[in-house]
């Protein structure tokens, strides 16, 4: 992005409004009366996104979310797999075994760093991705427009959306308190869970959480995760190796924040008869948050 552009929008917006800064003036916005960005015009292009409207409760039955952790490569798949797959950044490793129809990514150095497999994520028809403004912006800017044959889903942090000023974590529970599809944890204003992403995705530092509240909003009511080990953070993700492995902050965050938040998800879901199952038997996420179970007998 232009640096005359960014300290230009230093200088004429407030400190709330700097997650904004890349974006302006490239990107135009339009919103729906129920908060979601309904069109989206980048760099004089418009980029085609999926209404979000449309995708409430599409699904049912049961999902498996892939998240990266290295329990993955004791798991040995059947192709195809028994059930749709929702892929979490570098899962897509899995993609000629595991049936995607649906993909998460958020972080911005994972698309900075695998453009290669952005690449291929964003060239399959029948996926649909669900990433935010920024992540579309980077898309467009270093795989072109013309190679996205992938249904984009525009989502957004509900901390900072778009061109809105940014909501101190503090400040969540309060915001959101007239939000009926958002509920927080007791005593912790900064950690949400929502069953409406049209409203903004909660972050809890790691993109399985966002993952979760999507499969909710989707409408499946049985969800089987892989690879949430949220251990061992010095080991290479399963499709990494020593050489060119990512580094991981969540050690950073387990405890204060992880760990509390997806014991919230666990309450929200439980509530809503959404059944969700960790096939990371050593997870550091305990099975009095969600129950775990061995892939193997799960799908035999």
């Amino acid at each position: 992005m232009s640096s005359f552009f960014k300290q230009l929008y230093r200088y004429t917006h407030k400190r709330p409004f700097r997650h904004n800064e890349n974006l302006w003036p490239y990107m135009r916005i339009s919103r729906a009366a129920s908060g979601e960005i309904i069109s989206l015009n980048f760099r004089g292009q418009v980029i085609p996104i999926v209404s979000l409207a449309s995708l409430a409760g599409a699904c049912s039955g049961p999902v498996m979310l892939a998240a990266t952790g290295p329990s993955v490569k004791d798991i040995q798949f059947k192709s195809p797999t028994p059930v749709p797959a929702m892929g979490l950044n570098g899962a897509w490793s899995l993609h000629n075994t595991v049936d995607f129809k649906f993909y998460v990514i958020v972080d911005m150095g994972f698309l900075d760093k695998r453009p290669e497999m952005v690449a291929e994520i964003v060239s399959d028809p029948t996926l649909t991705l669900f990433t935010t403004a920024h992540g579309i912006a980077r898309i467009v800017d270093r795989v072109s427009l013309a190679r996205i044959k992938c249904s984009l889903a525009l989502i957004e942090d509900a901390a900072f959306k778009i061109f809105q000023p940014k909501i101190p974590a503090t400040e969540l529970g309060r915001c959101y308190a007239n939000v009926r599809c958002a509920s927080f944890a007791e005593n912790r204003p900064d950690i949400g869970f929502t069953t409406d992403i049209r409203h903004g995705v909660f972050d809890a530092g790691t993109v399985a959480y966002w993952a979760l509240q999507i499969a909710a909003y989707l409408g499946f009511n049985e969800m089987y995760i892989i690879g949430l080990d949220m251990n061992n953070f010095n080991q290479p993700r399963f499709y990494e190796s020593e050489s060119n492995k990512l580094p991981s902050f969540l050690a950073e965050s387990l405890d204060e924040l992880i760990v509390p938040a997806f014991t919230h998800a666990s309450h929200v879901l439980k509530k809503k008869n959404i059944r969700v199952v960790n096939l990371s038997m050593k997870s550091a996420i305990s099975n009095h948050i969600f129950e775990k179970a061995d892939y193997h007998q799960v799908f035999l």
